[in-house]
């Protein structure tokens, strides 16, 4: 044996790695890589799938959004380019209430307002007196001229005190004359002629605006009844509007019980021989033949007149 001691062996003492150790160390790095980018990969996936799910939710809630503000628009159009609009388009067929019974509000007529309408007058007239207005006599008896014949009317003063003062001033003021009833529905559940549009397309109204009466003040303001149709029976007259207070110069008289909702103020009564003058009108059919238009005869006012 030889006296001379053996040198240590370089791979197993020198603290250099070996060659077997490199690629281990390799293989390591290499899959803690791999690991963290499939880590990323996993951790980018979910971060898209929650985007698309944003990107739906806000996608559905746009469509939401359009579709209740189309309608809102709708509506606000409808009542925005006619001071005194139709009556809405009735009911499904079936049961229908009845008007509540009149009991006066402690301020009736107390303090009646015609503030400006937003849209100009369809043919100038100042507006009526406000403030207080007289209750009594309970009824005024008008006279109207159609060129279809003469319709009675008497006006119910004790009940609508601010309407029957707009309608008032508005008949001595002339503004009624030579003007056309510009509508006659047949269809079922509405059977009305509409009148006092000096501009005969439904859009027209005297420039001023004004409060609902009975039988919209025999509701809470809330109330859900408000939106359940009730029989206008045979005979009323009562205002037409663009929506709530927003009554203008626009009238329409029952031939035949009709259901609306009570957001209509009724105003007066038709005498027997203005209800045979609505009669043959309706007889005679819209224009078109569809059941709400231009009546087939023309319907002309002639005058009206406080009797």
């Amino acid at each position: 044996m030889s006296g001379e001691e053996q040198a240590p062996s370089v791979e197993e003492d020198s603290g250099v790695p070996t060659s077997k150790q490199r690629r281990a160390t390799a293989q390591r790095k290499l899959q803690r890589q791999l690991e963290r980018r499939a880590t990323q990969a996993r951790r980018n996936r979910i971060l898209a799938i929650a985007g698309l799910i944003a990107v739906v939710i806000v996608v559905a809630g746009l469509v939401v959004w359009k579709v209740f503000w189309d309608k809102g628009s709708t509506k606000t159009a409808s009542a925005s380019t006619s001071t005194s609009a139709a009556p809405t388009t009735p009911p499904p067929p079936g049961q229908a209430g009845v008007l509540p019974a009149f009991k006066a509000p402690a301020d009736l007529g107390a303090n009646c307002q015609y503030p400006a309408s937003p849209e100009p007058a369809a043919k100038k007239v100042d507006p009526p007196r406000s403030g207080k207005v007289p209750t009594d006599p309970a009824k005024v008896s008008v006279s109207m001229m159609t060129s279809q014949g003469p319709i009675g009317i008497q006006l119910l003063n004790s009940q609508a005190p601010c309407t029957v003062n707009s309608f008032s001033s508005l008949a001595q003021k002339g503004y009624f004359d030579n003007t056309n009833c510009h509508r006659l529905t047949t269809q079922q559940d509405l059977y009305v002629l509409q009148c006092g549009d000096p501009a005969g397309n439904g859009k027209g109204g005297p420039g001023y605006e004004f409060a609902n009466e009975y039988p919209t003040n025999q509701y809470p303001p809330d109330d859900p009844a408000l939106a359940q149709p009730v029989i206008y029976p045979r005979g009323t007259l009562a205002m037409a509007n663009g929506g709530p207070n927003t009554n203008g110069s626009q009238f329409f008289m029952v031939y035949k019980n009709s259901k609306l909702p009570p957001q209509y103020t009724i105003f007066g009564t038709i005498d027997q021989t203005g209800l045979a003058t609505l009669d043959k009108i309706a007889a005679a059919g819209t224009a078109d033949g569809s059941g709400d238009g231009k009546p087939k005869t023309d319907v002309m006012i002639k005058s009206v007149r406080l009797d």
